[in-house]
């Protein structure tokens, strides 16, 4: 049977619950455990695939295709497996699947209420984790102890504890610890408060998880421990870090996981902690020597966050690398100008990065043409891919004025288009090619040699194709499509031979990089930086000569 733990998090938002979860998803698997991890969010939208960036940030694809919380890009890249969208559940969700069954009959014309129907479905979406395959359950529960938003999920969380009983479940409690005044002294108030607020709706946590800036005192621990009512050992440092893949090494030197197995009963022998390969993949950040400096050409770089899984991508590249990567913000509506200035003549690579919509669209393409005929090594990713070749059908192709019919539905060369099934489509998420699709790889391209096999699964966000009727044009002006579909139908990666990296792929890589593990296209889109950066390209020239200007 599994055991579940219940993340909750009080005072304030943004204190990381998410990392502090995965951290410890980490733990546990560097014990031999199976851990499933799950995020209950409690907002009412069915799920984030629809909400502004710079409202919600990134949406995260899962294998199955499921558009989910940024969160669970951390749970896959700490505990390194692929989950689905059972992972993520919404309060919008959960009241579209209860009345689905009031409207069904299902309730058998029973009045429908937040007890039991409501906590019933949450409940049973987190039974759905507890799998023979599982030995763990982590549930983080979004949003803050006090929210009026949040009181059916953890009523639904108490209910739990009966259910599969006491010693088979964790309630562990984030808070903050603020550091107030000239002296900087630690104020406990707030979590006393939450934790109050949470024993209000009948959750006693087992483990407080304190956010602070400094290690807490044994003072403050045992101050904490006395007014919570919860064991010494139970009272967690969790400190600000300067990297984010140390936080599960600083919550074991706190005894966390410790105390976790301790309480369900996976602290024997079987179940010792190995953590060489993250310490070493910790050791290896620490100890880079280098900086590479890479532009994100962005529709959203006002809130980081939208780029979450590309920033963390392009670090993990720079762990392999031995190089910390520093990211040039560039909003792609300035990109003309900053062309003037030679802002992108400074950096050693760009990103262009997915989105939708029209805005900023030509900044994109100038970024991608600026690369091509600079050498500047260039990644381009889902729409970056299209400004890719929409640049190629322009400046190489000899199609003049090509466009996406995305931002242009009247263009004469519609180089991106919808493909005909796509058009017969009236739901607009009907239309997206979502989660996991096969790419046969081209013999003797760059990404066959960056990915070492022949055909590759990668993560899908996107609604517009590369249009068949110009596949021929575009590759007789240079373009290599070095990526299709399984049937060659679709085109998924392109490159241009001779550049020192200029590749695009329709996919979303970043969402398969690994901390310990870069993905191919990031991991080589950084070695080609560095290299330029160091003042030669791979075949030991300056890395300006190898450029594609088609003149």
């Amino acid at each position: 049977m599994a055991k579940h733990i219940f993340v909750t998090g009080g005072v304030a938002s943004s204190l990381g619950k998410g990392l502090t979860a995965s951290s410890l998803g980490r733990l546990l698997k560097c014990r031999g455990l199976r851990v499933a991890m799950q995020k209950l969010d409690p907002y009412i939208n069915v799920d984030p695939g629809t909400m502004n960036p710079f409202e919600h940030g990134e949406v995260f694809v899962t294998r199955d295709g499921s558009e989910t919380d940024l969160d669970l890009g951390h749970y896959e890249r700490f505990v390194d497996e692929a989950f689905s969208g059972d992972s993520n559940a919404t309060t919008g969700s959960i009241y579209a699947a209860v009345i689905a069954k009031e409207r069904r009959g299902d309730y058998l014309g029973r009045t429908v209420q937040v007890i039991p129907h409501v906590t019933d479905e949450i409940k049973e979406r987190i039974r759905r984790l507890a799998t023979d395959d599982v030995d763990v359950v982590i549930t983080e529960v979004g949003g803050t102890v006090g929210d009026i938003e949040i009181l059916p999920f953890l009523y639904a969380i108490r209910q739990f504890r009966n259910d599969v009983g006491r010693a088979n479940v964790c309630y562990v409690h984030l808070t903050l610890v603020p550091s107030i005044g000239p002296a900087g002294e630690h104020k406990t108030k707030p979590t006393q408060h939450s934790v109050e607020e949470l024993r209000s709706r009948g959750i006693q946590p087992d483990v407080i998880v304190c956010r602070s800036d400094q290690p807490l005192t044994a003072g403050l621990k045992r101050k904490i421990s006395l007014t919570c009512d919860v064991p010494l050992a139970a009272v967690i440092s969790n400190i600000d870090v300067t990297n984010i893949y140390e936080m599960p090494l600083v919550l074991h030197a706190e005894g966390l996981d410790d105390h976790v197995c301790s309480l369900l009963g996976f602290d024997g022998p079987g179940h010792a902690v190995d953590l060489s390969g993250w310490e070493a993949m910790v050791a290896r950040a620490r100890a880079a020597s280098r900086t590479v400096r890479i532009g994100l050409i962005g529709k959203y770089v006002t809130l980081p966050d939208a780029y979450l899984s590309v920033v963390e991508a392009l670090r993990h590249a720079g762990f392999y690398h031995g190089a910390q990567v520093e990211i040039d913000w560039i909003r792609a509506e300035e990109v003309t100008g900053l062309l003037a200035e030679g802002r992108l003549a400074q950096l050693s690579g760009i990103v262009i990065p997915g989105g939708f919509g029209e805005r900023g669209v030509e900044g994109k393409i100038a970024a991608a043409s600026y690369a091509r005929e600079h050498g500047l090594p260039c990644l381009g990713i889902c729409l970056g891919l299209q400004a890719m070749v929409i640049d190629v059908a322009r400046s190489l192709a000899g199609l003049e004025g090509a466009n996406s019919t995305e931002f242009d539905p009247l263009t004469a060369y519609p180089v991106i288009d919808l493909m005909e099934d796509q058009r017969k489509v009236v739901d607009y998420g009907g239309t997206m090619r979502l989660g996991t699709y096969a790419a046969v790889l081209q013999p003797g391209t760059r990404v066959a040699a960056a990915y070492g096999e022949p055909v590759v699964r990668e993560r899908h966000r996107h609604r517009y194709e590369v249009n068949p009727r110009f596949r021929q044009r575009l590759e007789r002006g240079g373009l290599v499509c070095s990526g299709t579909s399984v049937d060659d139908r679709l085109v998924e990666m392109v490159e241009l031979p001779e550049h020192p990296f200029w590749v695009g792929t329709q996919s979303h890589p970043e969402f398969l990089s690994r901390p310990d593990r870069p993905h191919p296209l990031f991991r080589e889109l950084v070695g080609a930086a560095l290299e330029r950066a160091s003042g030669t390209g791979r075949d030991g020239t300056r890395p300006e000569v190898a450029a594609v200007t088609g003149r």
